[in-house]
């Protein structure tokens, strides 16, 4: 794969994405500003729960504003830069369109992955930088070289495995062709991913560890930034996100292949 080529094939479509926002500024602002109020909603439970105790299972609420921020950061990712795209895939596949995409000389994966994006979700991702901010001005502390860097470590690892299981439910799409339920599904679980991972219990707990890790999206980072994360724990993290994203490339394949278009 020629690298150089494929990252100026993304900036192209970064720009044409960008270009379409523009083209229609006031709903470029709409959506800036609902992303906005979308955010600071999210944090009325947080606000309700911890309005009744100080801490919940070892969690302050300080502490537990870093998890919403990592939440917020990557909800701007994935409705961001993850969903626009794949969902775009299954209207390909229901249509038949599809065809055009195997057929351009690049890897179709990256094709249906980078094909739209919405600007204005970058406004989740400023919140949740905004997050981290004023809940370590409230602990009065900042967090360490190390933590910062582990943590950015995990937002890559945090991003890797939210694509993987996108390309997961999407690749089903080759089979039912209709899984706007299953992305329903899976919206529906990622908002668990806003509490600390510690306040689930029992299977539950183990599922969102391991099955559909919402625990290494959110809760890892935030351990990270707090210095409390054990370095076992990250190199697992990498591993498990490689581990998970070589799981999503073979469906992928294995779905290309069982392809049939509309016109065969």
């Amino acid at each position: 794969m020629n690298a150089k080529r494929y990252l100026r094939l993304l900036g192209v479509q970064l720009k044409a994405s960008g270009l379409l926002a523009l083209q229609y500024r006031a709903d470029f602002l709409a959506e800036g500003l609902t992303s906005l109020a979308w955010t600071f909603t999210a944090l009325a439970p947080l606000f309700v729960v911890f309005n009744a105790r100080p801490s919940i299972e070892g969690w302050t609420f300080q502490e537990s504003l870093l998890v919403v921020g990592w939440f917020t950061l990557l909800q701007g990712v994935l409705e961001g830069a993850i969903s626009p795209s794949l969902t775009g895939m299954v209207e390909h596949i229901r249509k038949g369109t599809l065809d055009f995409v195997l057929l351009k000389p690049a890897d179709a994966q990256f094709l249906v992955s980078t094909q739209r994006f919405l600007p204005w979700r970058a406004v989740n991702v400023l919140s949740g930088v905004g997050l981290f901010v004023y809940a370590f001005v409230s602990l009065g502390r900042w967090p360490s070289l190390p933590g910062i860097f582990a943590s950015l470590v995990l937002l890559a690892t945090s991003m890797l495995i939210l694509y993987s299981m996108w390309i997961l439910v999407v690749s089903a799409a080759f089979f039912v062709v209709k899984v706007d339920n299953l992305t329903y599904l899976f919206t529906s679980i990622f908002d668990a991913a806003r509490w600390p991972s510690a306040v689930f219990r029992g299977s539950l707990a183990w599922v969102f560890t391991f099955i559909i890790p919402l625990a290494l999206m959110t809760t890892f980072p935030a351990l990270a930034l707090l210095g409390r994360l054990p370095w076992t724990w990250l190199v697992g993290a990498v591993v498990g996100a490689v581990a998970f994203a070589s799981v999503a490339r073979w469906v992928w394949l294995m779905s290309i292949r069982h392809y049939t278009s509309a016109s065969s």
